[in-house]
């Protein structure tokens, strides 16, 4: 059974992936690393929850450092940029390159990939491209395809899984903020 290393966004997440991931054969890991999630208590909530799933689907997840200052540092000067934008890409390359990090530091796993493709506001092409460009162990896929978000929707809500409201970083929160303000 090959076995691939699942980076985590969120619980909600990750339980679409990772049925979907055990559907096609796969022996799932899972490693939160999330330097984006602001504030710390929204951290909180979201490792919190990956107990429930790391339980339900019987997978061990490690988590990353919480380095917020790096993911800062990393996206200055793009914090203007539209959800979406550059700023999204320059985290989902940080958090793929740690998650790559681990896979060969581990030299366990047959292939990385991520649960970030099934958010339907996050563009697929654009996270496989960045994956494939760190390492072709990287495996492609689109969770969000055959209706993959609902299904992540209807457990997480069977296992009473914390779903947040914001994709995690400090300007995403606040877009949305602005957005249902109006």
């Amino acid at each position: 059974m090959p076995k691939v290393l699942l980076h985590i966004c969120c619980a909600g997440c990750a339980a679409g992936a990772i049925a979907r991931l055990k559907e096609e054969g796969f022996e799932v890991s899972g490693f939160f690393y999330n330097p984006n999630i602001h504030p710390l208590s929204e951290y909180q909530k979201r490792r919190q929850s990956l107990d429930v799933i790391s339980r339900y689907y019987s997978v061990a997840i490690q988590e990353g450092e919480y380095d917020v200052q790096r993911w800062f540092k990393e996206i200055r000067g793009y914090e203007k940029e539209p959800e979406g934008g550059k700023r999204c890409a320059i985290c989902f390359r940080l958090r793929l390159e740690k998650t790559y990090q681990l896979f060969c530091q581990e030299q366990k796993y047959d292939f990385f990939t991520t649960t970030l493709t099934i958010g339907p506001q996050k563009k697929s092409q654009i996270i496989n491209q960045i994956g494939t460009s760190i390492s072709s162990y990287f495996l492609v896929r689109d969770f969000k395809k055959k209706d993959g978000f609902k299904h992540a929707v209807v457990i997480s809500k069977q296992l009473g899984i914390y779903r947040q409201n914001y994709c995690g970083c400090i300007f995403s929160k606040q877009e949305r903020q602005k957005r249902f303000k109006s």
